[in-house]
């Protein structure tokens, strides 16, 4: 097809907005799906995202519809997902359009994600299609909503789409506007292959299977085919487009977007953000690719069987494919021996990684508390960046700890005004600003610190505005702060996986809620086991998770008071000796214990 008549265009909006059952009515409207296959949210392809109603994977589908002008038009749709842990899977699809449907809800209107998702449009210099769902719903304001999209991105709020996805409700028209509005995709058809890689999954019989959007040139199944930055060459097992499953054609023209199964059985030689360009005749230089994603909550993975270890990193390794802001990397533990320190982009992110490997590979896996990356100064000088408690080096030797602060930006109703202060100021957030962008509805920016952040910030902000507020975030610096390695001591060995790095301030309280909530974690044995929290190089609380009793004066029943005392004796040899040899086993509620102290 004639790159006049192709459109590349993506759905972005805040999480709950109707991104995916617009998406829904699209396909049915052009007849990609038909109604006999129809189900609700089509291109959520993970049982994850159906359970949790929550668009987690972009994904991408090739629609036809014949325009007012009586051309028939191809319609590439890439709907991205809403969640802020998920921003790196939107910022790809972008990359990969020229237009990009921005959907807000008609009762919500502008939520914080909505704002992230649309800046990070216009900095792809895309086309914004403003559209406004839900105005079947009792509580809809479209024209407030209008006034809303008005004020921000300076469209005319009568010209503004008004929808119902869920009815379908004027559904044609959006359609319409993205042929008239969104720019046809630019590029030589007769220059070098130039195709860029924006996501990737893997398939156990075509191996590596890259989504791409062709900037320059075009592919036919028989071409050999370079990617640029791994210099991998390979001969495509298929090539085709998505309808919405995979659908092999025989080439790929310019502007459009579509699949090459590589055959490639390993994540090292297919990365996001590469170049396929022709074996014999290379493009000059690779498309500009994506920014590496940067982790913001570390936690340890580790198989319950050590001898899943093998399969626990082949399961990481394909979901790396599947998901390229996953970042990992082998360690070891003194309490669960070998498993890996993973880097996530959000506390939902590691939730919904953790569900995956459990469903997905079958295995399980204990999954340590998280934590984020703290960079130290050391007094002779060298700067150490490390993101496990565990490896913090000794207190004498350093200089100062710099901890990672985030600027974050809530939207909430005005009714909620104190409730979401009391919240941010309780997390040690500074107060910095705030905006008023339509009548009712407050924007409060807060600087605070990523640790306080990643543990339930986000539910408790949930429950006390009834799911009101919404939130966005991003990295801003580390700033030298006042902190300390908490230590848990099991049976007098310090337990690594139960560190933490604390406030000094708060070290005393949150060792004594840990060391407590332990008490009742950890299984009583036939010996007595202290629990200890230490910090700042002495013991600040302890516990003890008293013996099994038995009985051993069950059977003396009258005589001596002395030979009660010899086998009371002889017990408490026994005891002593069992306590030297014995082990404790730590359940993996007690590794999440730390996680749950905000909660007290």
């Amino acid at each position: 097809m004639s790159q006049e008549h192709i459109r590349n265009f993506c759905i972005i909006a805040h999480i709950d907005h109707g991104k995916s059952t617009l998406a829904d009515r699209l396909l049915q409207l052009t007849g990609t799906i038909s109604d006999r296959e129809m189900q609700a949210q089509v291109l959520d392809t993970m049982d994850l995202e159906r359970e949790k109603g929550v668009t987690i994977k972009a994904s991408a589908v090739r629609m036809m519809h014949t325009g007012k002008d009586g051309q028939e038009y191809e319609l590439n749709l890439i709907d991205t997902p809403g969640h802020v842990d998920f921003g790196y899977e939107v910022s790809r699809a972008l990359a990969a359009c020229e237009g990009a449907l921005l959907i807000v809800d008609a009762s919500q209107g502008m939520e914080a994600q909505t704002l992230a998702n649309l800046y990070l449009a216009l900095e792809s210099d895309l086309e914004i299609i403003p559209v406004i769902n839900k105005i079947d719903l009792p509580a809809a304001h479209p024209d407030d909503v209008a006034e809303e999209i008005s004020n921000l991105i300076g469209s005319n709020p009568d010209e503004i789409l008004r929808i119902s996805a869920k009815d379908g409700t004027n559904i044609e028209a959006v359609l319409d506007v993205v042929v008239e509005k969104v720019p046809p995709p630019k590029g030589d058809p007769d220059a070098p292959l130039r195709a860029l890689v924006f996501d990737t999954h893997y398939d156990s019989f075509k191996g590596v299977v890259a989504y791409v959007r062709l900037v320059d040139g075009k592919i036919a199944h028989q071409d050999e085919l370079e990617l640029m930055a791994t210099e991998a060459v390979i001969r495509p097992v298929e090539i085709g487009v998505f309808a919405p499953d995979l659908q092999a054609t025989k080439n790929l023209s310019t502007g459009s977007v579509g699949y090459v199964a590589t055959g490639l059985k390993t994540v090292n030689e297919s990365r996001v953000g590469d170049t396929f360009t022709h074996n014999e005749q290379r493009a000059e230089e690779g498309l500009p690719g994506y920014q590496e994603p940067k982790p913001m909550v570390f936690a340890g993975i580790y198989p319950v069987e050590g001898e899943d270890f093998d399969d626990l990193k082949e399961a990481l390794e394909k979901l790396q494919l599947n998901d390229a802001s996953l970042v990992y990397q082998a360690e070891t533990s003194q309490a669960l021996n070998f498993g890996f320190r993973c880097g996530f982009l959000g506390m939902f992110h590691m939730e919904i990684i953790q569900e995956r490997l459990e469903r997905e590979y079958d295995l399980d896996i204990i999954v340590t508390a998280p934590s984020v990356e703290y960079e130290v100064l050391m007094k002779d000088g060298k700067t150490l960046t490390i993101d496990s408690p565990a490896e913090l080096p000794d207190e004498g030797d350093i200089e100062e700890i710099g901890e990672p602060w985030m600027e974050i930006q809530i939207f909430t109703p005005t009714d909620y005004y104190g409730a979401v202060m009391d919240v941010a100021t309780k997390r040690r957030g500074i107060y910095v600003s705030e905006d008023y962008p339509t009548q009712g509805r407050v924007q409060l920016n807060f600087e605070i610190p990523l640790a306080e952040l990643i543990v339930d910030f986000f539910d408790q902000l949930k429950s006390r505005t009834r799911g009101y507020a919404s939130l966005d975030y991003q990295f801003k610096e580390y700033r030298p702060e006042d902190l300390t390695k908490l230590e848990v001591l099991v049976n007098k060995e310090s337990v690594d996986a139960l560190a933490a790095i604390v406030h000094k301030e708060h070290a005393y309280h949150k060792g004594q809620a840990l060391i407590t909530k332990l008490k009742e974690l950890i299984p009583r044995q036939l010996f007595a086991v202290p629990i200890q929290a230490s910090a700042n190089g002495r013991v600040i609380s302890r516990a003890n998770v008293k013996a099994l009793r038995k009985d051993v004066l069950a059977k003396c029943y009258g005589g001596d008071v002395s030979r009660k005392r010899k086998l009371l004796e002889k017990q408490k040899k026994g005891k002593k000796r069992m306590k030297m040899v014995g082990s404790v086993e730590i359940p993996q509620e007690a590794f999440l214990a730390v996680l749950r102290l905000g909660d007290d």
